[in-house]
């Protein structure tokens, strides 16, 4: 399938301008200072410098809890990264300065459509507050049972972030576009490429219906136009999924009967149906898994972390908990002895469903070690299960086991 032309000449100077300051370079190689070693400061203009570097060569940097607690929105430059593919001129925290940017809409429509940028911007736009979540967050949780392929992501590969937008049924109506009633996925293409040629362009399907009923063409993020790294100038993003199917750098839809059989899409992004042993090796296919589209519900503990040394006596625990927007949150609990027994969290909801709500509870320590554990449930009854393991599988995506946090307790 045709690419979008890249502009070789740019992408060389600015390779160019990153090799001179010791920077790594997306697409090429790393080229970190021989002293400092990997930096997200560094490596992207304007990113906390705290920020842990998993890999330079596609971005994988995760935000450590202590900085994720310290806002209810997450500021972009504490927000982790997680690219797949590169596109010149995108390490940065700054938006894009191409003003001639295009979306193509093509496939089972009654015509083939684009819509530029700049009239994006002059159509109503709404704003969605959501968790953004990389579906490998918690990858190393599995891998406390058997190895996990990729980066080691603990919990900070999340963020709750404001995007605004024009929703998809809306430029659909602009456009007197009609979707043929064959349509049953849209699948969105980025203007990225992947760094060998040989390699499979990245692009995700997602259900019409929910694209419908829930996407927009964002255009902001936290009330500015979207960092290049980020995926601005235009983003598909689709609430309550998982951030991976949030393409970056949109380009093209395309309105299909099937689900897209690239790599990226039935190879990768999946979870087996049925459990699988941890250690197991497993060939994904359309008919034994499911992609990663709608998040699982879930709850993080912010407050203690793991390892800290607090005072005996009077504690707060405190954390976020999410799901994918399609019910309320019920009810978090919240253990100090590892699972066996749980009280009541005080729940503070969100007045977004896809945005993560805040819960806390104070408990009594006594001196020594205590095993902290929090699980959330939804009005679907939806929750986290005691052993997370039971969803193993060999990439670890969409962990949504019961996260525990020891800490040790002193006079």
């Amino acid at each position: 399938m045709r690419r979008f032309n890249m502009q070789r000449r740019e992408f060389l100077r600015h390779s160019a301008v990153a090799t001179a300051a010791g920077l790594s370079v997306p697409g090429g190689p790393r080229l970190f200072a021989a002293d400092k070693g990997p930096n997200a400061s560094r490596l992207i203009a304007g990113k906390d410098p705290r920020l842990i570097v998993h890999n330079a060569n596609p971005f994988e940097i995760e935000t450590p809890l202590k900085l994720l607690r310290e806002s209810n929105i997450t500021p972009v430059d504490v927000l982790f990264v997680r690219n797949n593919q590169s596109l010149p001129s995108s390490a940065t925290l700054q938006p894009p300065s191409d003003l001639a940017w295009n979306v193509e809409l093509t496939g089972l429509v009654n015509q083939p459509a684009s819509i530029a940028v700049e009239q994006l911007k002059q159509m109503d736009q709404v704003e969605r507050e959501l968790v953004l979540q990389c579906s490998g967050n918690g990858r190393a949780a599995f891998s406390q049972a058997a190895p996990a392929k990729g980066a080691p992501w603990q919990c900070g590969a999340m963020g709750n972030v404001i995007f605004k937008g024009v929703p998809l049924s809306a430029i659909l109506g602009r456009l007197k576009l009609k979707v043929s009633r064959d349509a049953q996925f849209v699948t969105a293409e980025g203007r990225d490429t992947p760094s060998k040629p040989q390699d499979a362009d990245f692009e995700h399907s997602i259900p019409l219906a929910d694209a419908l009923d829930r996407s927009l063409l964002a255009l902001m993020l936290n009330g500015e136009p979207i960092p290049a790294v980020h995926g601005g100038p235009v983003r598909l993003v689709t609430p309550g999924y998982y951030a991976t199917m949030n393409v970056k750098w949109l380009g093209r839809l395309r309105f299909e009967a099937r689900e897209t059989d690239n790599y990226h899409q039935v190879g990768r992004y999946r979870t087996p149906r049925t459990p699988i042993d941890p250690g197991s090796e497993f060939s994904y296919g359309l008919e034994n898994s499911d992609a990663n589209w709608r998040m699982r519900t879930k709850c993080v503990i912010l407050s203690p972390l793991e390892g800290d040394i607090v005072r005996a006596g009077d504690c707060e625990v405190r954390g976020v908990a999410f799901n994918d927007g399609t019910a309320p949150l019920e009810s978090v609990a919240v253990s100090c002895d590892g699972g066996a027994a749980w009280q009541k969290a005080e729940l503070i909801q969100n007045k977004s469903l896809y945005g993560w709500s805040h819960f806390k509870t104070n408990v009594k320590l006594l001196p020594g070690k205590t095993r902290f554990a929090a699980r959330a449930i939804d009005r679907l009854g939806r929750t986290q299960p005691l052993d997370g393991q039971i969803h193993w599988n060999p990439a670890g995506y969409a962990w949504s086991g019961v996260q525990f946090v020891n800490v040790t307790a002193t006079n």
